[in-house]
This record gives C-alpha cells, sequence and structure tokens, in this order.
C-alpha cells in the first residue's frame, strides 16, 4: 500500500496483506530466512494474509505487488539493518515495519552510534577506528590509555560476527588488522568487564531486561545460535533503582538515533553498576530462541501478538507520516 493512497485511519490488522521479507546478502542471511518463517508462521496463526519472499538487492518484484499493505523486514546485517532496504521502501512511499533509513544506517555503524550516544550523555565503551590510513604509532599511544584488554570488532556487522577480545596493545592491532582485512572499517574498543544484558523495545516502552550468560568467553555468534548453554535470565537485577537506570539509558539510545516501534540495546552493567551501551539492534532476531521475542513473553506476549503489535505500529506510523 502507497501512502498517498491510504486511508488515515488504521484498519483491523486481520485485513491486511503482509509480505515478510528475509535473505539478504550478509553472513546472517541463513538466520534471517529462520526469522521470516518464524514470522510467517505466527501471523498466519493469527489468520493474517501473509506471503514470505527472499529478497536481494536484485531481486524486489515483491516490492511492484499493489496488493501488499505492509512489508515486514525480516532482514538482519547488510541490506537489512544498515538502511538500504528502508531507503528503497521509503522511495516507493511503502508501508514497512521499524525504523527509518537514518536511523538503521546510524545504528548499524558502530563507530557513528558511539558518537550519538556519547553526544547525549550516554556512558559506552571507548573506541578507536581502524581502517586502512590509521597512524599505528598514534593508535598505540591512544590504545594505551584504555585498559589493558580490548574488544575489536566490525563496524557494519550483527550477530557478533567477526568479534574477538584480546590482551595488550600489539595483540589488538593484530587483530585489528586481521579483521579489516575480512570486514572492512573495524574498530577498537575498550573491554569492560561485568554483566552482559540486554532491553527490548516495543511501542516506546522497555521489556524485562534479560541477562545474557554464555558458557563461552563472551556472547559470540555461536553462543547465540549454536550453543544449548548459553543461559537467559530474568529478575537477576533486583535493585529497582538500577533497573530504572537501565531501561532508561535503553529509551536514550533508542531516542539519540532516531529509532522506532522496536528493537534491542545491548549493554555491559559494569562493576560501578554503570550500564555501557554496546549497540542498538534496529531487526533483532524474530526466533523463539531470540530476545525479543523472550522479553515479550515474559509480559505475555504470543509470537503472534508481537508481530502483529509491530504491524499496528508500522501502520500506525503511516498514519501520522500522512496527516
Amino acid at each position: 500500500m502507497k501512502i498517498e493512497n491510504s486511508k488515515l485511519a488504521v484498519s483491523k490488522v486481520e485485513s491486511l496483506k503482509i509480505a515478510v521479507l528475509a535473505g539478504g546478502i550478509g553472513e546472517e542471511r541463513e538466520i534471517s530466512i529462520e526469522s521470516g518463517d518464524c514470522v510467517s508462521q505466527a501471523l498466519k496463526e493469527a489468520g493474517l494474509n501473509v506471503v514470505t519472499v527472499e529478497v536481494r538487492p536484485d531481486k524486489l518484484d515483491i516490492l511492484e505487488d499493489d496488493s501488499i499493505d505492509v512489508f515486514f523486514i525480516a532482514l538482519h546485517g547488510k541490506f537489512g539493518e544498515d538502511g538500504q532496504l528502508q531507503q528503497i521502501l521509503e522511495d516507493k512511499s511503502l508501508v514497512y515495519t521499524g525504523s527509518g533509513p537514518a536511523a538503521n544506517r546510524l545504528a548499524f555503524d558502530k563507530m557513528a552510534s558511539k558518537k550519538a550516544f556519547t553526544k547525549a550523555g550516554i556512558d559506552t565503551p571507548l573506541a578507536v577506528k581502524f581502517d586502512t590510513d590509521v597512524d599505528i604509532r598514534r593508535l598505540e599511544k591512544r590504545l594505551e590509555e584504555f585498559t589493558d584488554k580490548y574488544v575489536v570488532k566490525p563496524i557494519r556487522q550483527g550477530s557478533s560476527v567477526g568479534i574477538s577480545i584480546v590482551s595488550g596493545v600489539s595483540e589488538a592491532i593484530a587483530a585489528a588488522k586481521k579483521c579489516l582485512g575480512e570486514f572492512g572499517d573495524c574498530m577498537i574498543e575498550e573491554f569492560i568487564p561485568g554483566r552482559e544484558v540486554t532491553v527490548s523495545i516495543l511501542a516506546g516502552r522497555p521489556l524485562p531486561i534479560i541477562e545474557i550468560r554464555p558458557k563461552e568467553n563472551f556472547y559470540n555468534y555461536h553462543a547465540k545460535y549454536i550453543d544449548e548453554q548459553t543461559e537467559f535470565l530474568f529478575d537477576t537485577i533486583n535493585e529497582p533503582e538500577l533497573t530504572a537506570k537501565i531501561n532508561a539509558a535503553a529509551l536514550d539510545c533508542f531516542g539519540a538515533l532516531g529509532c522506532r516501534d522496536f528493537g534491542r540495546v545491548d549493554f555491559i552493567l559494569g562493576g560501578d553498576q554503570a550500564a555501557y551501551v554496546l549497540e542498538v539492534n534496529t531487526i533483532p532476531g524474530f526466533t523463539p530462541h531470540s530476545l525479543l521475542p523472550k522479553a515479550a513473553a515474559r509480559v505475555g506476549f504470543s509470537m503472534s501478538d508481537l508481530y502483529t503489535k509491530i504491524i499496528e505500529l508500522a501502520y500506525s506510523s503511516l498514519v501520522a507520516r500522512s496527516s
């Protein structure tokens, strides 16, 4: 449905035709397909008219189907969370789920989002960019100002792809060179020991905090999608003031990037009880093992409820933009 032809009232979701877009071109393609299948199944169980389509930049015929009312984006990583697909949908005046192009671009670029967090006064680990133009001697001096442990990660990747944790400046630089060769521009971030927690946001409200306890040394790709021993725990933070502080920080992060409707904010809760934001995920996973559905289930939302709500939010934002 195009904006100029839409009614300025939210129709019952059951009357809408939904296209779930999955696949993409990045390292997270298989996870995206799984997410898309889960979304489609849940929406069908809710009685919606749903089609599922694998897309990529050169395969977007579904966008020409005038019978589609809302496009549910279930792509992760490149061409999903980097704003490219959202910009195409915007240019075609089509209704889609989640944040807009600018917010996606900003969230997907870890250095750019970190600058936005810092500008907004939100705690985040120190970091430096590593690219082909880096001055190694100057970089070494800068890294000596950090702790003696570092996180090396691609600037534009998701699902913890390409991340390594190392000790010492020389190891950090070696890991960054390897990361640069595999993924392009990367960053070296100070390692902050602490508890890994995440806050999902739905319709402007934080959902229950989840603490992530991987059996491996950090919540990497294997811990996320393969290792059955990773623990996802609720109610491990019992101090109301700390819970409120983390939730407020999550909403601040969301606002600093201009996100809307839903997403997830990842933190390290340091020993000083400060919540250091790592990143905002504009399109988190949609499988039963994913954190957004887990958090939503904690407050009584089935997967059908959750994905129907996301569609309602997308359609409501259309009304707001059209009025």
